[in-house]
């Protein structure tokens, strides 16, 4: 009979997708994904991102909410800092401000209010 011995592949299916879905080891790693500084909570200055908005973060209905909320979350609390090398911010830095303007974050929370 098929229904016992597949009777636990769909909670295993489950847990393995939400745990995908917590973690960032699960999928491309290079789909545009957005560096929150994690090895420093409180950062007094910014590090440059190094990707592109990916489609987690642009995909509408597709989009990932926990990489969404954690780039609001990070703008919010730190958008008007510097960056750290002191430059300003780069084509690829404008392109996540702009997203987070356009999913609603106040651009006050941004340095300069680009």
């Amino acid at each position: 009979m098929l229904i016992p011995r597949h009777r636990h592949a769909l909670p295993t299916l489950v847990l393995a997708a939400t745990l995908c879905g917590l973690t960032a080891g699960c999928g491309s790693s290079d789909d545009g994904s957005f560096d929150a500084q994690p090895a420093t909570p409180s950062p007094t200055c910014l590090q440059h991102q190094q990707q592109a908005p990916g489609h987690r973060y642009t995909g509408g209905e597709e989009s990932d909410p926990m990489s969404v909320l954690t780039m609001m979350r990070f703008y919010t609390a730190n958008g008007t800092r510097a960056y750290c090398d002191g430059k300003p911010a780069t084509a690829t830095d404008r392109q996540w401000t702009q997203l987070y303007r356009t999913l609603g974050g106040d651009p006050t929370h941004l340095a300069g209010n680009p």
